[in-house]
C-alpha cells in the first residue's frame, strides 16, 4: 500500500514539473524544423560585407538578400531591417578557386569555387544565445568552362547552401 501511495506521489510531482516546465518555456516548431522561442518576433541581416582578396561584387548582396528570404520564408520571424530580436550580421572572407581532378595531361579536369564567410549572429532578448561561426561553401565545375560563364549559377547554388547552413545554426540548435 505504502509503495502504491508513493509512485502515485512521484506520478504527481513528475507531472508538475513538467507541466510547469511546459509553462514556462514555449518553443514554435516550424515545417523547416526550426524551433524558435516564442519571445523571438523579429530579424535582421545587416549588409554582409565582402573582405575575401578575391571580391566578386554581386556577392555581398545576393548573400544578405539569400539569408533574408531564408529566413522570412522557413520561420515565423518578421524582418525589421532596423534591429531585430535576432540581428545577424558578418563578412565574407574567402572566395577562391582551386584545380581538384587532374587529367592523364596534368591538366586539371574541375575546378572548385569555395565562399567563405564568418556570420555573427546576435540574439537581443538571451545574449547567451549569441554565436560566431565561420561557414563555407563549395561547387565544382568543368574546368574547360570559364569562370565568368558559370558563375553565377555556381554562386547561386553556393548562397543556398551558405544559408540553409545559417539558418540551422541558428534556429535548430535550440
Amino acid at each position: 500500500m505504502l509503495r502504491k501511495s508513493r509512485n502515485k506521489l512521484i506520478a504527481a510531482i513528475g507531472a508538475a514539473v513538467v507541466g510547469f516546465v511546459s509553462a514556462a518555456c514555449t518553443i514554435s516548431i516550424t515545417m523547416s524544423g526550426a524551433s524558435i522561442p516564442e519571445n523571438l518576433n523579429t530579424f535582421s541581416v545587416e549588409y554582409i560585407v565582402n573582405r575575401a582578396p578575391l571580391i566578386n561584387p554581386d556577392l555581398s548582396q545576393t548573400l544578405t538578400d539569400g539569408l533574408k528570404d531564408r529566413i522570412q520564408n522557413e520561420s515565423r520571424l518578421t524582418l525589421n531591417e532596423n534591429g531585430g530580436d535576432i540581428i545577424f550580421s558578418g563578412n565574407i572572407t574567402g572566395y577562391s578557386t582551386q584545380p581538384m581532378a587532374l587529367k592523364a595531361d596534368a591538366v586539371s579536369a574541375q575546378t572548385r569555387l569555395n565562399v567563405t564567410v564568418k556570420i555573427r549572429c546576435r540574439n537581443t532578448k538571451d545574449p547567451k544565445k549569441d554565436w560566431e561561426q565561420t561557414f563555407s561553401a563549395y561547387q565544382d565545375y568543368d574546368s574547360e568552362n570559364n569562370l565568368a560563364d558559370v558563375e553565377s549559377e555556381l554562386v547561386t547554388l553556393i548562397v543556398e547552401e551558405l544559408t540553409e547552413n545559417i539558418f540551422n545554426k541558428a534556429f535548430a540548435d535550440w
